[in-house]
């Protein structure tokens, strides 16, 4: 029945959607091939040859997300003006300091021997989707209508030097713990964010904190901020705080503890919750490989997911991959050890919609992009994602296809960016741990603060990712990650600086004693703990809230078992006060003249300023308002509060507010209650006191490893970006009420829940 709906309300709302059997003639394509679209709208790609697959994937990502992945493109390649007028140059020009600018002979060697080959694959699909588009224009997205322009086609390298969309790990840590030593003290400095391992906060010599300013990473924020059509501005403290909530949780579990005798894989990546979604589920066949799963859409590849010997899922590992460095400047020169050295200029030129083009001037230094200039100082950022294949996520081309543990650590010896914890499965019963990325060595110093730019502080090469820990068949029985501190104890941190800022480990702590407890780990088990609202954060603040203080705030949250479930009043009223009343209220306490220096600060912190003697008038005032402040969100009567109903998902298409009536109402996407909060396994983070979630687990997958028809998945809102099309929001519902979807992976089930098929076929040239 869900099949003959769909069928039937795009052909005839939807015609201008694929949504029954259709055949393509394109330019570039081998051999014939073939999409099978399922009924979740997972495009099964069968392909005649290995690189027919890479195009095919190129094409069918054109097919449900060209706006999005052309808008990517866009970005990234700093080419925004040239569609959306002169509002956007300043973007365009901080996104072009961000380009890789290198040799593309050794970019391309460092992913894998045929990279190069498969991103001209992937490119040409997408473009011979754009060139389809030229024969059959009502294949149009309506986005391109919308505004006016036409898509652009694609060069191979654009898949690689786009770097911006990566994660640049500690640098606004750095920026902001140097603010806080300005205005405050080492005391703060060092506790604002917890340092792991324990760590003395030592200033580098020659650093004075007070010549940072703090708006130092504003140009830097911009160049690496999605597109916006309704608010251009920035938010300063954007790039700490976009760092620390794109995490994810994974784990896998050994057979031996399993209820199916068989290691049971999960993954689910927390990043920024858009329309469409920032991953695109796609299985890719072909001789040689047979790989199913998400990643990036305007990227080849699959990054986490399985093929039909290994399964894999990544989370953040917090390696230190970039610098701030502060230069003496004079003349138009900065100063490098003894000498004043010129900067590397580049002079570019914006195109520019209605307007004459501009030309913009970017500054390097011998570390990198100039963000920031004053009449004293220039500050660059050394970042790692510039160096030499470090495109972020392309590296899964080469682990993807591994067989075993060893081709998979060595294909992860040539990954790079984001670095990553990586959980391994494996047909054979193994399961495996191995965390990688580029990682510099600073032999003097450690990282946590910017630094003088005169020589002193330089990275004296990388390390090699043999010096990270590995594990492979733990006697445990399973292993996980969740972006918090997981080095083993004798880890020899002052040899091998990994790093000191990492996100706090409620999430992590939380698996790991669930799954100490299940001797008989089942798929529902892990599906129930991707879902988890549990939140031992809030019982240990609770703990802490001191005995002389009653009153009904008090008295509701001491009742409270931690679980911040979407009917939750206790958990509501916890939110509200922890959120927009006590952190705030503490940040202008601890730091009165820039309380907002402040923002991340670590929730273990604010526990620890709870339970002092002279924070107690403080907590007390601060739970009275925000008893008062819940009533007025949600009534007078606190047996009706629910948490759910001010912590909700609003997924916004970013042109509905451009669209006329009737495409906005095919764009509109329905809000729905979340439970949990950034600190649960159930990861459903906001960025502001509204509460509003913007940030969690857009996709989800739990993988019955070697029985994979079993594996389940979620995709929120849906697989295509096309709002004409029925899986524009077929995901959402299902991802907002706790369900899942199958992962199907042979043939026979792809072909039991088709929906449609798409078969191409290669043009034929004249002899």
């Amino acid at each position: 029945m869900r099949i003959i709906f769909v069928l039937f309300y795009c052909a005839v709302c939807l015609s201008a959607v694929a949504s029954e059997d259709r055949e393509f003639t394109v330019s570039g394509l081998e051999k014939s091939a073939e999409i099978i679209v399922d009924e979740w709208g997972v495009p099964h790609i069968y392909a005649g040859t290995h690189y027919d697959a890479f195009f095919v994937q190129g094409f069918n990502a054109a097919r449900d997300r060209l706006w999005q992945i052309d808008t990517w493109r866009r970005r990234g390649l700093g080419q925004l003006a040239e569609v959306f007028g002169e509002q956007y140059v300043a973007q365009d020009r901080a996104a072009r300091r961000l380009l890789y600018r290198g040799d593309m002979y050794r970019e391309w060697l460092a992913y894998g021997s045929d990279a190069k080959r498969i991103a001209e694959a992937f490119t040409a699909g997408i473009n011979a989707y754009i060139a389809l588009i030229a024969q059959q224009p009502e294949l149009m997205p309506p986005e391109f209508d919308l505004m006016n322009y036409t898509p652009a086609r694609w060069d191979a390298s654009d898949t690689v030097r786009i770097r911006s969309h990566g994660i640049s790990q500690n640098v606004g840590s750095e920026v902001l713990r140097a603010r806080i030593l300005c205005l405050a003290d080492k005391e703060l400095a060092s506790t604002w964010q917890l340092l792991e391992p324990d760590r003395d906060l030592v200033v580098p010599d020659g650093l004075d904190p007070c010549d940072i300013p703090a708006n130092v990473l504003d140009e830097f924020s911009l160049g690496r901020r999605s597109v916006s059509f309704d608010d251009v501005s920035l938010a300063a403290a954007e790039t700490v705080v976009r760092d620390r909530l794109e995490g994810s949780n994974n784990w896998v579990v050994a057979p031996a503890r399993t209820s199916t005798g068989r290691p049971v894989l999960a993954d689910d990546p927390h990043r920024q919750q858009r329309v469409p979604s920032l991953r695109y589920i796609a299985h890719l066949v072909a001789p040689g490989m047979d790989v199913i799963g998400a990643g990036e859409p305007g990227l080849p590849g699959i990054s986490i997911g399985h093929n039909d010997r290994i399964a894999f899922g990544l989370t953040v590992f917090y390696i230190d991959q970039s610098d701030l460095y502060i230069y003496d400047t004079k003349d138009g020169k900065y100063r490098y050890g003894e000498s004043w050295l010129d900067f590397d200029v580049a002079v570019e030129t914006i195109a520019v919609r209605g307007g004459d083009a501009e030309t913009v001037t970017l500054k390097f230094t011998r570390h990198g992009p100039v963000v920031f200039e004053n009449d004293e100082h220039a500050f660059a950022i050394r970042l790692a994602f510039l160096e030499p294949g470090m495109a972020p996520y392309f590296g899964s081309v080469e682990y993807m296809r591994a067989s075993n543990w060893r081709e998979f650590v060595a294909a992860l010896n040539r990954w790079g960016s984001p670095s990553e914890n990586q959980v391994y499965a494996d047909v054979d019963g193994n399961i495996g741990y191995k965390p990688a990325g580029l990682f510099p060595n600073r032999p003097n110093w450690d990282g946590l603060l910017p630094v003088p730019g005169d020589g002193r502080y330089e990275w004296a090469g990388f390390h090699d990712m043999d010096v990270l820990p590995e594990e492979y068949n733990p006697a445990r029985g399973f292993t996980g990650t969740a972006n918090s501190m997981n080095l083993p104890a004798d880890y020899p941190i002052e040899q091998y600086k990994v790093g000191f800022d990492w996100v706090e480990p409620w999430r992590y702590d939380r698996l790991w004693a669930v799954l100490s407890n299940q001797s008989e780990h089942s798929l529902t088990d892990s599906t129930v703990l991707q879902r988890d609202y549990f939140s031992q954060l809030a019982l240990d603040a609770v703990a802490q809230i001191p005995a002389s203080i009653d009153g009904p705030s008090a008295t509701m949250l001491r009742d409270w078992d931690g679980v911040l479930s979407t009917d939750s009043g206790a958990g509501a009223l916890f939110m509200v006060w922890w959120e927009r009343h006590l952190k705030p209220a503490l940040m202008l306490t601890l730091l009165p003249e820039e309380p907002d220096t402040l923002i991340g600060i670590h929730d273990r912190t604010v526990i620890q300023q709870v339970a002092k003697q002279e924070n107690h008038d403080l907590v007390q005032k601060t739970l009275e308002t925000a008893w008062r402040d819940t009533r007025e969100l949600l009534g007078p009567n606190s047996d009706l509060w629910a948490w759910g109903s001010i912590h909700h998902t609003v997924f916004e298409h970013p042109l509905l507010n451009h669209a006329d009536d009737a495409l906005a109402e095919q764009m509109k996407l329905s809000p729905y209650a979340r439970g949990g909060s950034g600190f649960t396994v159930n990861a459903t983070s906001h960025y502001s006191s509204s509460l509003r979630v913007d940030h969690g687990a857009s996709y989800r997958q739990v993988i019955d490893v070697g029985n994979w028809d079993a594996s389940t998945m979620t995709n929120a809102p849906g697989q295509s970006g096309d709002p004409r099309s029925p899986f524009y929001d077929n995901l959402l519902e299902g991802w907002a009420t706790e369900q899942d979807f199958p992962l199907l992976y042979t043939r026979e089930a792809i072909l039991e829940h088709k929906a449609f098929t798409i078969t191409l076929h290669p043009q034929q040239t004249s002899p």
